[in-house]
């Protein structure tokens, strides 16, 4: 395990309007106010979008399941935002759903908002994080740069 300790900084509250994209939207307030890291909080409502909701196998390479919606649903999500290649990135999962029928998962880019999706950016100073590109899976994963020793370390 890697840990880093930060504390709490600024709070973004944001109104997104129909057919606008939540990554599109948090990255450009993370880059416009320098936002270096953050949790992020989303409720509201998507017209369509892609969802990965885990890997096509459990084993071997990991190919990410895809589904797709287009249909508005509703939407409650949390993620995280942290640089990666020095601009910020949003990993980001909700539950999405519509009548009795739901996703969980990833949502990729494209995603569309349906009337508005409100957005809570609260901003995490001090931490020692970005995403890099790990070649085991050739993902860009969550890398801790620096944090707390262990006990009896140097």
């Amino acid at each position: 395990m890697e840990y880093s300790k930060g504390s709490l900084g600024r709070v973004f509250v944001a109104r997104l309007r129909e057919g606008e994209s939540i990554y599109e939207a948090v990255e450009e307030i993370a880059a416009r106010e320098g936002i270096g890291s953050a949790a992020v909080l989303a409720v509201g409502g998507m017209r369509s979008g892609k969802v990965v909701t885990g890997p096509e196998s459990p084993t071997g390479e990991i190919v990410p399941h895809h589904e797709t919606f287009d249909d508005a649903r509703e939407l409650v999500g949390v993620g995280t935002l942290f640089p990666q290649n020095g601009k910020p990135s949003l990993h980001f999962h909700a539950g999405i759903g519509r009548g009795d029928k739901a996703l969980v998962g990833c949502p990729r880019d494209g995603m569309s908002v349906f009337l508005i999706l409100e957005v809570v950016i609260i901003e995490l100073l001090g931490i020692g994080a970005e995403r890099t590109l790990d070649p085991e899976t050739g993902f860009h994963l969550l890398s801790i740069l620096a944090g707390p020793k262990p006990p009896g370390t140097t």
